[in-house]
């Protein structure tokens, strides 16, 4: 399937244009071993035309066969490229940007290439439960990898201290697997354990 790029993107969202629109399909939670429970997920990646997009999953435990039998959650937040703010952005609040754009060209875009020749990223999802992830990482093509810089957890929230996720277009379909540690580990990277993953095909 060919990535089309919205006429209205504004320009540093090119690297993440491929993501953009509803994706569905099944994963296998933990490890995905024989016993792994499955669920069926949908994920939508949408703009406004801000310099970032809006992301949401709501998955449901399924049977064997894709029934679905109850929700299992759902997950909010916001991806975007890592870079200064400007004068020209907007925020904090309601505080509107400029109508011309920080960055205004795909040069402008060009030059925030880090030194592996993809884009430093920063991904913002809230959950239920009080729990909040902070991500940063790299999106280079068709591959994104992402690292819990902070996790903020609510008074009343369960054990859960770091994650990474992974990212990868194949054939036109979205695949990513999610790690998790919990259980009083605080070192990103340290302690992870296969949490998710899911193989999901493009809708709209």
């Amino acid at each position: 399937m060919p990535i089309e790029i919205p006429t209205d993107l504004t320009p540093e969202l090119v690297p993440l244009s491929w993501l953009i629109g509803e994706w569905e399909g099944s994963g296998r939670l933990g490890s995905g071993d024989e016993d792994s429970e499955h669920f069926l997920q949908h994920v939508s990646f949408r703009h406004n035309g801000l310099p970032y997009l809006q992301y949401r999953a709501e998955s449901w435990l399924t049977d064997d066969d894709g029934t679905r039998l109850r929700p299992l959650t759902v997950e909010t937040g916001f991806w975007a490229l890592e870079r200064k703010q400007l004068d020209a952005d907007g925020g904090p609040g309601l505080i509107p940007a400029d109508i011309v754009p920080a960055l205004k060209s795909a040069d402008e875009v060009e030059a925030l290439r880090n030194k592996d020749g993809g884009f430093d990223i920063s991904v913002s999802i809230s959950h239920p439960g009080g729990i909040s992830e902070l991500y940063y990482g790299q999106i280079k093509g068709p591959q994104i990898q992402l690292t819990t810089d902070m996790v903020m957890r609510g008074s009343h929230s369960k054990d859960y201290s770091a994650a990474t996720r992974i990212f990868g277009l194949v054939d036109g379909n979205l695949l990513w697997r999610w790690d998790v540690a919990a259980g009083g580990s605080s070192q990103p990277g340290k302690g992870l354990e296969a949490h998710a993953s899911a193989f999901l095909k493009k809708v709209y």
